[in-house]
C-alpha cells in the first residue's frame, strides 16, 4: 500500500474483540494468569501492553520493518539501540548530530566504555578511515539537525555492513512518511515520535525499528530491562497522530518549500538550509532516499540580537524546543536543541548565534509568510 493509505491501515485500526475504530487504552498495570502453566501474552505492562504492542506493529509497518519498540522518549529510543553494543565498543556518528545524542555519546556512554568519533558524514571517505577495529556501530541523522546536511544513506551503509558495523539512523525529520532507512539496509531507525509521529505537541515518546529477530531481542531485552517504556495513554495519542501523519506532512512540507524561497531571497537573511532547495548541498541525493524535502528548515539572519528582536515580533509560530508539530514551531539551537553542545563544536558545525530553526505547521503559509515579512523587515 501506499504511505497515505498505510497510516490508515496498519493491522491495528480496530479493536479485535469488540471492533471499535480505535484501539482501546489499556490503563492497567498487570494482567491475570488463568492457568499456571499457560501464561498469557501479557503479564506486566512494563513487560508489554496490548496499547502499545499496536503502536509499535502500526509504526514498523510504516517503517517497513519487522519489529517495533515504542519508548518513554526519543532520547531512550535512541540510548536504547546503543545499548546493545558491548563495553569497549567504538561508535562513528555524523558532527552535526542532534545536541541530546551528542550529550548522550560523549558523557554518557563514555563513562561505559564506549567511545564515538564524530565525523562530517557527508563525506563517505571520513566514514571509511574512522573504522578501528573495536568499531561496532554507525550512528547517522539526515538531514541532519539543525543544517540539514544530507548523507547517502545506501553509500555510508554499505561501508558500515563491509566491516560489520550496525548502523543507527535517526529518521526524526523526514518521519516514516517521506524516508524509510530501512530500504537501504539500516539496521536501527529511530525517531523522536514526539516531534511528526505525534504531530500535537502533548506527548513524549521514542520510537525504535528493526529488522532482524537476533537485534530485536537485544532491543527488547534493554527495553524491558532498563524500563524507558511508553504507556498506554501516550501510545494511543501517537496512535491518533499516525492517522493524519500524511496530510500534516504534505501541507506543512508545501509551506515549508514556499517559505524557504522566500527567505532565501530576503535581505536580512544570510543563509537558508533547507533540502527542497536546488542549491542546497546533497540536495540530488536526499531527492533519490527520500520522498520530499520535509517541513523543517534553518536559516541565519545574523546574531543573538537579530534573534532576540525577531522573535519578539512575531505572532504566530511558537517559539519554544521542539518540532513536528501541527502549530509552526521557531527553535534557537545555541540556546535549545544544541545547548548541550560545547560552543567550539558549534562554532565548528555552523551552528552560529543567528541560527533559527523552523518547523512549519499547518497554517495557512500566506499568514505565515506575512508574520515572517513583518519580523524580518523590523530588524
Amino acid at each position: 500500500m501506499r504511505p497515505d493509505t498505510l497510516a490508515l491501515h496498519t493491522g491495528v485500526e480496530f479493536c479485535p474483540h469488540t471492533g471499535a475504530a480505535s484501539v482501546p487504552i489499556y490503563q492497567t498495570s498487570t494482567f491475570h494468569w488463568s492457568d499456571l502453566d499457560q501464561p498469557p501474552d501479557f503479564d506486566y505492562a512494563r513487560s508489554g501492553n496490548p496499547t502499545r504492542a499496536a503502536l509499535e506493529r502500526a509504526v514498523a509497518e510504516l517503517e517497513g520493518a519487522r519489529h517495533g519498540f515504542a519508548f518513554s522518549s526519543g532520547m531512550a529510543a535512541i540510548t536504547g539501540a546503543l545499548l546493545t553494543l558491548p563495553a569497549g565498543s567504538h561508535v562513528i556518528a555524523c558532527e552535526d548530530v542532534y545536541g541530546g545524542s551528542y550529550r548522550a555519546l560523549t558523557q554518557v556512554f563514555r563513562r561505559l566504555s564506549i567511545e564515538t568519533t564524530f565525523v562530517d558524514a557527508t563525506d563517505l571517505d571520513q566514514i571509511a578511515h574512522a573504522i578501528r577495529p573495536n568499531s561496532r556501530a554507525l550512528y547517522l541523522e539526515t538531514p541532519s539537525n539543525p543544517n540539514l546536511r544530507i548523507t547517502d544513506l545506501s553509500g555510508a551503509i554499505q561501508i558500515a555492513k563491509a566491516h560489520g558495523l550496525m548502523t543507527i539512523v535517526d529518521n526524526t525529520f523526514m518521519s516514516p512518511y517521506l524516508q524509510n532507512p530501512h530500504q537501504f539496509g539500516a539496521d536501527v531507525v529511530v525517531h523522536s515520535a514526539t516531534k511528526f509521529i505525534g504531530g500535537h505537541s502533548d506527548v513524549i515518546a521514542g520510537v525504535a525499528t528493526c529488522q532482524d529477530d537476533a537485534l530485536a531481542s537485544e532491543i527488547y531485552l534493554i527495553q524491558n530491562g532498563f524500563g524507558a517504556v511508553l504507556g498506554p495513554h501516550d501510545s494511543w495519542l501517537l496512535l491518533r497522530g499516525l492517522k493524519t501523519l500524511p496530510l500534516r506532512m504534505r501541507q506543512s512540507q508545501e509551506s515549508a518549500a514556499r517559505i524557504a524561497a522566500y527567505l532565501q531571497q530576503h535581505p536580512k537573511v544570510q543563509r537558508v538550509f533547507y533540502p527542497g532547495l536546488p542549491d542546497h548541498p546533497g540536495a540530488d541525493i536526499h531527492r533519490r532516499q527520500a520522498r520530499g524535502p520535509g517541513a523543517v528548515l534553518s536559516f541565519d539572519i545574523g546574531g543573538a540580537n537579530e534573534v532576540r528582536e525577531f522573535s519578539k515580533r512575531l505572532r504566530l509560530p511558537l517559539f519554544a524546543v521542539s518540532l513536528g508539530a501541527a502549530e509552526t514551531i521557531l527553535s534557537y539551537p545555541a540556546r535549545m536543541s544544541h545547548a548541550a553542545m560545547p560552543q567550539s563544536q558549534r562554532d565548528h558545525l555552523g551552528i552560529s548565534d543567528g541560527l533559527l530553526r523552523l518547523s512549519v505547521g499547518v497554517e495557512a503559509v500566506e499568514d505565515l509568510l506575512e508574520d515572517l515579512d513583518s519580523a524580518l523587515h523590523a530588524l
